[in-house]
């Protein structure tokens, strides 16, 4: 396939990915990793660029457009003073470190064993999505100490093993120790911030054979990718904050999260070879 032809193609699937992602995420405030990981995954390799390194590709590239997608989302949250800062300097430095030996797991790890790992945890995140209820108490503040210096590094290690921001794991961790809902998010977008920054630098120094390689790709990064996501995402995302007001919320969820059952069973089928 002549090299223009495949940048055509590639470029009108991350475009339609990228509004996809953006819309959900303006609809239903999840993060756009869990869309875009798996979006990636496919389009990458139906362009002809499966290997063993692909899904550390589809994970770093998810994670550099976090950076952008989850600053704008905290900054905006802090104008209205919904983010909860003493939680973020708490909980932070052992979400970065986690994030840190995420990548070096995920660098030395097969593609198939990655696929595996987010379908499993994918699983877990629509099982939330689908029944998890916002009256749910674990506690009534956050964990502290030994407990939170053994949970936060696994937010972060987590959250890079899926190439995700913090709200898939942090905004149930809050809701269930009495944090309110709207704060949660506010705050998990912070953590998807500390996630995603330190990670895709690392990402930058992972090297991935050149046959392997989408155009344009910068360690495991593919810029191409990340501009148009970002792109795509600025664009659709009020729209999808629009069709939030004017739709319920609570079945558009258990939608979401059976689509997210199909897309982590499906992983999990190539994963194991099926």
């Amino acid at each position: 396939m002549p090299e223009t032809e495949i940048l055509l193609q590639m470029l009108v699937v991350l475009m339609a990915l990228g509004a996809v992602a953006g819309v959900l995420a303006g609809l239903l405030g999840v993060g756009g990793g869990i869309v875009l990981v798996p979006g990636f995954f496919y389009a990458f390799q139906a362009l002809g660029y499966g290997s063993d390194q692909l899904m550390q590709i589809c994970l770093a590239t998810s994670l550099s457009t976090i950076i952008v997608t989850s600053y704008r989302s905290v900054m905006s949250h802090n104008k209205k003073g919904a983010v909860e800062w003493s939680i973020l300097r708490g909980w932070g430095p052992g979400i970065i470190i986690g994030a840190i030996i995420g990548v070096l797991v995920a660098s030395a790890l097969r593609s198939t064993t990655l696929q595996l790992l987010f379908g499993v945890l994918g699983l877990l995140i629509g099982l939330y999505m689908a029944f998890g209820r916002n009256d749910w108490r674990l506690g009534e503040t956050m964990p502290k100490g030994g407990v939170r210096a053994a949970i936060s590094p696994m937010i972060g290690f987590l959250s890079v093993l899926m190439g995700i921001g913090g709200g898939s794991f942090g905004v149930p961790l809050m809701s269930l120790h009495g944090v309110a809902i709207h704060r949660a998010v506010a705050t998990a977008a912070g953590f998807g911030l500390i996630i995603a920054l330190p990670s895709a630098i690392g990402f930058l120094f992972v090297e991935i054979a050149p046959e392997n390689r989408p155009p344009f790709t910068l360690g495991a990064v593919n810029i191409a990718a990340f501009l148009v996501i970002i792109s795509m995402t600025t664009l659709t995302a009020p729209l999808g904050v629009k069709l939030a007001h004017a739709l319920d919320p609570k079945p558009l969820k258990r939608v979401f999260a059976g689509f997210l059952f199909l897309v982590a069973l499906n992983m999990l089928r190539k994963a194991l070879g099926y």
